[in-house]
This record gives structure tokens, sequence and C-alpha cells, in this order.
């Protein structure tokens, strides 16, 4: 099952064939075992051509749906965008072009959040920019203290 375009052919099924290939049983499996790692590495892992970030982020949040485990999701995105955008930890220097980066990294996080966790995405953006954590804090996963505290879980 190959396309040329990441938007031809059945994504959802494309996915779980690429991550079957590489011996997970779903994507939150297959994402798991890569923590930190961006989407979009994620994506060129499983297919550079045909999948894009997007779709591996729509096929985890549905799984994150089910199996109620969004906000850990949530968490898990922003490891993966902070590790992209600032791969040594976060920066010592808080100057207006390190703030105008961690407003982009932290905006994109938004824009992968769903519509149900957004107010609480902004007040954890809003809390990072306010106080932001000791130079060099780089979470490798969403169980991170201090991501948990900021967004702890709540689904019942």
């Amino acid at each position: 099952m190959t396309a040329r375009h990441p938007w031809e052919g059945d994504v959802r099924a494309r996915l779980y064939e690429r991550v079957r290939e590489r011996g997970y049983d779903s994507l939150t499996a297959f994402a798991e075992t890569h923590p930190a790692v961006p989407l979009h590495v994620l994506a060129d892992e499983l297919g550079a051509d045909d999948v894009a970030a997007v779709q591996v982020f729509s096929g985890l949040l549905a799984e994150a749906e089910q199996s109620r485990r969004v906000t850990r999701l949530v968490r898990d995105v922003l490891v993966r965008e902070l590790s992209d955008d600032f791969p040594d930890g976060w920066p010592a220097a808080m100057d207006d072009e390190t703030r105008m980066d961690i407003a982009i990294a932290l905006g994109r996080w938004s824009g992968y959040t769903p519509e149900t966790h957004q107010e609480r995405v902004d007040q954890a953006s809003d809390a990072l920019l306010a106080t932001p954590p000791p130079p060099g804090w780089r979470p490798l996963g969403p169980d991170d203290e201090l991501l948990r505290t900021l967004l702890p879980d709540d689904e019942a």
C-alpha cells in the first residue's frame, strides 16, 4: 500500500501498516519508543514521502481519546516540540529573539492541541513564559515532573 503523496490513499491504513512493519501494534507504542522525537521525524521514519506529521498526530490523538490519555499526549507533543527547537534544553538567555523562538514553539504546540485542552495549554504556555524553567531543562517525556504540574492528568 504505497502512495505518492501523504494525502493519497487510506492514510490510517498506511500508518498502521508502517507501525506493524516495525513491530508495534499502535502508533502510541511506536511513539513511546521514540521519546522526545519531533512528530515530523516520526513521520519521516514511517514514510518520508507519504506520511505527514499531522497524520501521525491525528492517529496518536485518536488512540489517546480512546484510552482517555489526551492530557498525556498534549504533554508529549510539547516535549517533542521543545526537543526540536531546543535540543540542549531551555535556553539560558531570555532576550527578545529567544522569547520569540519559545513563543513560536509554544504556538506550534497550541496548534496541535485539541480544543478540549486549549485553555489549559494557554495557561501552561503563559506560566512557562512568566516563570521560565531552569536553563537546560529538557523534558524527556510526558511524565516530566514540571509538565505534570503544568498539565496534570484529569481524564476519567
